[in-house]
């Protein structure tokens, strides 16, 4: 019985440590800002609803992503926006499309969105705006709760000059995504390489 509570014990140890460092590395980005150099900025996709592509929104998640790239660009026009996300099976088009018609609606000059719409998740976002489009002197735009392992998965894909820009989460979803980030970290930290 004892060696049951010592092993149980050394477990929910190892759990505390561990949550405690993956939080820490989350909220060690959580409000990262542009580097002065920043030509490009890369939109990850969210969530979209609707039940067409006509009447397809975004998320209040990914709603918060597209006003904080939206208002860097009001102050910065010279820098492209790069929108990335295909579109999953509950969704009726790219998230990548309704997310370049919200910032059109935003007053983003269209001829400064750019599109990947093929990505299923975060790595794929990066890699395949990577390959149509180079990345370099970016800035990654995410929410709060997704911007360390948004960083870390372009700095292992080669893509060195990469600062964040986060969109602060205040949905009544917050927790939860943090909650869930907190072992979509520690996946990433392992696998996704």
């Amino acid at each position: 019985m004892k060696k049951w509570m010592k092993f149980l014990g050394l477990l929910l140890g190892i759990g505390c440590l561990y949550t405690a460092l993956v939080i820490g590395l989350i909220f060690s980005q959580a409000t990262a800002t542009p580097k002065n150099e920043v030509k490009t900025l890369l939109v990850l996709g969210a969530q979209i609803r609707g039940e067409t592509a006509d009447t397809a929104y975004p998320s209040p998640v990914l709603k918060e992503r597209l006003n904080t790239a939206a208002n860097y660009w009001q102050k910065h026009p010279e820098i492209t926006i790069i929108v990335s996300g295909g579109q999953g099976a509950d969704e009726p088009t790219s998230e990548a499309a309704v997310m370049s018609d919200y910032l059109i609606d935003q007053g983003v000059a269209a001829d400064k969105i750019l599109k990947e719409e093929q990505s299923k998740r975060t790595q794929e976002n990066i890699q395949f705006s990577n390959e149509l489009y180079s990345l370099s002197d970016v800035a990654v735009v995410t929410n709060d709760f997704h911007m360390y392992r948004s960083q870390m998965l372009m700095k292992r894909q080669g893509i060195n000059n990469v600062s964040g820009l986060s969109a602060k989460s205040e949905t009544t979803s917050t927790l939860s995504n943090y909650l869930r980030e907190i072992i979509a970290l520690g996946y990433g930290l392992i696998f996704d390489w």
